[in-house]
């Protein structure tokens, strides 16, 4: 059964002045080449990539630099052809704001790629593993802000509908905008792929209606495809629509059950980005080495959309776009709902990052996170677009209250900013959610390791003992052997006198002939001579 005519809604939600324009009034741009890039090896949810290079290796553009470090990983690849100067920690834009490991490449500005072998229209002809394994080792990862690995999120099923998620519901970010106003095709060429790889049965393509060019780019394209796969679904503008879950609500009516899956409900959402990143993996043997990211905000002279190399530094794309304003203040990558505050723009691009947002200081909290006191208006639970209580979280997760924060459903929250948007007492609400994510999750990550630990300690200890019993048993079946062995050597003393006894009597009789035979003999040696016969 294919989606209902009618939209629904989800609870909660806000509707936030608009800001796209500011980067839409021109196209997307390219980032000039710089002379190093520094790729993170960790880009995704899930283990953090292997090296395969070390420094010194000369790369090709699009080589493999890292593979991926488990299931659910990503291959990182290289932007640029150069020489790797090194491999160790460097800052990344991370809300631990600690530095990870990196991949350092100085540029030899000739653009040498590696050797390529597209699929093209041949993709057709290959089995979903196949594809899968494809976008493994071309790095591909939701381009929509969460980046899991594509090739896990595509496991191999059938689900009724694919939903291609072009509706990027944060008021400043418009790299989707741009990307589907000029490379409609290719993004539906990608989402073809996808749907030949989970075996949809039909495509649906959602777009807020803030969003006419892309609208209508995105429906000529439908138009021109003529399959009858693919349909377009024009949406209220309210964020966060562009949520996984409350998208599927919208489009469907029915809401994803907590700590369940789409795909339980025969459907899968992807990132129109990342339907691009497929195309290009699968039509040009491009791994995911750029992304478009939106530069904007009054703190940039001329914000714009670029596509931006991985590993690119930040101040790069600001230069680009005019470098900054007198009113720039703070750098955020993201958008102001849900973006990181980064400190330094010398920290590199990646794969998660969709905008780099320039702030005036009138628009920034406080600097030194004060606020006032939780008055319980419930304005929060009002707007909240996963139903929770986030005044509740708030309490449970600043008195590290973790057992209740779970109990209060805290990994529901999608993290969006409603609450803390519309909080009287500015209090910044989604940092206490995610100081008690990370935390609950180490806590978690240490009880694995402590059980895993504990059931090794065990093991060594099963071992010792069953050692000891196998030693046991040698000894007591040794002495059992040992036993049967002076039984039987007793035993056969007493044979042998008995043999000793029957050999004498024999001998005897021996002894006893001998003499007999003797006597003989010497009886007719002493007998007269008369007796003899004449000579």
């Amino acid at each position: 059964m294919s989606l209902p005519d009618s939209l629904s809604h989800f609870h909660g939600g806000l509707e936030l002045p608009g800001h796209k324009a500011m980067s839409t009034a021109r196209p997307i741009g390219a980032l000039p080449a710089v002379d190093r890039y520094v790729i993170p090896l960790q880009q995704h949810i899930g283990e953090i990539s292997e090296p395969l290079v070390k420094v010194g290796d000369k790369v090709r553009k699009g080589q493999m630099l890292a593979r991926p470090g488990g299931v659910v990983s990503a291959a990182i690849h290289a932007p640029v052809s150069g020489t790797v100067v090194a491999i160790d920690e460097q800052p990344v834009p991370h809300p631990s704001g600690l530095p990870d490991r990196c991949i350092t490449i100085e540029n030899d500005y000739r653009d040498e790629w590696i050797e390529r072998q597209p699929l093209g229209d041949d993709y057709n002809n290959h089995s979903s593993r196949e594809l899968r394994k494809l976008l493994c080792e071309h790095g591909i990862v939701g381009l929509g802000g969460a980046t899991f690995p594509a090739h896990i999120k595509e496991t191999e099923m059938h689900v009724r509908s694919l939903i291609l998620n072009g509706v990027e519901c944060e008021p400043y970010i418009s790299c989707d905008d741009m990307l589907m106003r000029e490379r409609a095709r290719e993004i539906l060429a990608g989402a073809d792929i996808i749907g030949h790889i989970i075996k949809a049965r039909e495509c649906v393509v959602a777009i807020e209606d803030n969003k006419p060019e892309a609208i209508t780019a995105m429906q000529a394209a439908i138009d021109e495809d003529g399959t009858g796969f693919f349909q377009l679904r024009v949406i209220p503008t309210r964020y966060p629509s562009g949520g996984e879950k409350q998208l599927i609500q919208i489009l469907t009516g029915k809401e994803v059950p907590s700590g369940r899956l789409p795909a339980e409900l025969d459907m899968l959402v992807h990132n129109v980005g990342t339907a691009y990143a497929v195309y290009q993996a699968v039509f040009e043997a491009r791994p995911l080495i750029s992304r478009i990211v939106t530069v904007t905000g009054n703190g940039v002279a001329q914000p714009q959309n670029l596509e931006a190399p991985i590993g690119a530094p930040m101040h790069a794309c600001i230069e680009q776009c005019g470098g900054y304003t007198e009113e720039g203040c703070e750098l955020v990558m993201g958008g102001p709902m849900m973006g990181l505050a980064i400190d330094n723009d010398r920290m590199p691009v990646t794969k998660a990052c969709n905008c780099l947002l320039v702030m005036p200081c009138e628009q920034l909290r406080p600097a030194d996170g004060s606020h006032q006191p939780c008055i319980r208006c419930g304005k929060c639970v009002a707007v909240c677009p996963a139903k929770l209580l986030p005044q509740q979280l708030y309490w449970y997760a600043a008195s590290k209250n973790f057992d209740r924060c779970e109990a209060h459903h805290l990994f529901d929250c999608i993290e969006c900013g409603c609450c803390a948007y519309v909080c009287p007492s500015d209090i910044p609400l989604v940092q206490y959610y995610r100081f008690a994510k990370t935390d609950i999750r180490n806590r978690e990550r240490e009880r694995k390791a402590s059980d895993l630990a504990r059931k090794r300690h065990e093991a060594h200890q099963a071992r010792i003992e069953r050692q000891k019993r196998e030693r046991e048993e040698r000894l007591r079946k040794k002495k059992e052997m040992l036993k049967k062995k002076e039984a039987a050597s007793k035993a056969g003393g007493k044979a042998d006198g008995a043999t000793h006894d029957g050999g004498g009597t024999h001998k005897a009789a021996i002894e006893a002939a001998l003499a007999r035979a003797q006597a003989k003999k010497a009886a007719r040696a002493a007998k007269p001579a008369d007796d003899q016969p004449p000579s």
